[in-house]
């Protein structure tokens, strides 16, 4: 996440952490269902009020990095370097994507999720809208809708190389297979949606 840069949002940022260090806390402890925000906000010392200027749902607070992975994707798209192909660099941004959450101390946050069916609802709600972001912006930078079919299908795929590399025994070997046939789905679709085949080499 990019690091807060003046007095305020340091204040911002020091308290959202809280607030998530709280929560997961709690959650860990006693089960995501029996936490209530209440129980959050008095365990982070913070008003209910503002939990919720931090966190706008129950299920965020487990799930605090959600936008910013939602940016890292769009922005692999948007802020590659001129004339890099667009499948690496994806690929090299679900790489650290997975790193990160599969890291020391990710795995009892897993078996919480596993855990709530509340938290598995969301955790796939929030794949999509990060696969319809995505989506967006590789539309964008082939200057067609962002509804465009084949956009939103290899945005998908590479959604789901995240969760199958995060699930698999060797997360390394799995993002190289899955990738590996996204690279062949994009080599058929992108002629059909970049005819002049301007965008990559």
């Amino acid at each position: 996440m990019t690091a807060p840069t003046g007095r305020r949002e340091r204040k911002k940022a020091a308290t959202r952490q809280k607030i998530a260090d709280a929560a997961l806390r709690l959650f860990l402890e006693r089960g995501y269902e029996a936490v209530g925000i209440r129980d959050v906000a008095a365990e982070a010392d913070v008003a209910v009020t503002t939990l919720f200027a931090h966190f706008p749902a129950k299920e965020a607070l487990v799930f605090g990095h959600d936008q910013d992975f939602e940016r890292r994707l769009t922005e692999a798209v948007t802020d590659r370097a001129p004339g890099e192909p667009l499948i690496p660099a994806l690929r090299r941004e679900v790489q650290a994507l997975v790193r990160h959450c599969t890291g020391d101390g990710a795995a009892p946050i897993w078996r919480l999720i596993d855990a709530s069916q509340t938290l598995l609802d969301y955790e796939k709600s929030m794949r999509l809208r990060h696969a319809e972001s995505l989506a967006a912006a590789i539309a964008a930078d082939l200057g067609l809708p962002p509804a465009t079919t084949a956009c939103r299908t290899i945005a998908r795929f590479v959604i789901d190389a995240y969760s199958l590399a995060r699930e698999a025994a060797d997360p390394e070997a799995a993002l190289d297979e899955v990738f590996r046939m996204i690279e062949a789905a994009w080599a058929v679709a992108r002629p059909a949606v970049d005819p002049t085949g301007t965008t990559e080499p």
